[in-house]
């Protein structure tokens, strides 16, 4: 799908959520058959790449150089989300054993107007994730809100997935 000037940007409730094994081809796209959660809000897509200053004694001026460091990736939040598949709740309980082999490759993508989501109009991959952190729903026998659930997810990096348009150049 070609990236094309727009009048009004996507909304932004209209996203996927889902994962495969981080050994199982890595880089293929993740198929509709793996969604396992819906949310309402996602916050740290993103990376910082880390700069260090240096200067050699020997320079004839008084500036340092900056080299590229470090890449850090922020922890990624899933949030006010139902999560009603088991293999979710198998893999946090993995990682909360030890398993130190349990890692996931998470693809978020953005739906365009045709919520079509093999042709999403943004994709972005986690990385070798884990889940660091789940919060369960607020229970409330007089309310009348939802039981929705937290999720935050530490990966190894986040990548940006080119649209078609991109991988043609």
């Amino acid at each position: 799908m070609a990236r094309t000037e727009r009048d009004r940007p996507y909304s932004q409730f209209n996203f996927i959520v889902s994962w495969q094994a981080a050994s199982d081809n890595e880089g293929d796209s993740l198929g509709e058959s793996d969604v396992w959660g819906g949310f309402q809000e996602i916050s740290g897509l993103g990376l910082e790449i880390t700069v260090a200053e240096y200067r050699a004694g020997s320079y004839a001026t008084n500036e340092p150089i900056k080299i590229t460091g470090m890449v850090k990736t922020p922890d990624v939040t899933l949030k006010r989300g139902v999560m009603g598949r088991g293999e979710l709740y198998k893999w946090i309980n993995a990682v909360r054993d030890g398993a130190q082999n349990h890692l996931k490759n998470v693809s978020i993508k953005l739906l365009g107007e045709d919520r079509n989501p093999d042709s999403p109009a943004q994709e972005w991959r986690l990385l070798k994730a884990r889940p660091m952190k789940w919060t369960g729903p607020s229970l409330n026998g007089k309310g009348t809100d939802l039981a929705v659930e937290e999720l935050v997810l530490s990966a190894e990096s986040i990548d940006l997935l080119p649209d078609e348009s991109d991988k043609a150049e």
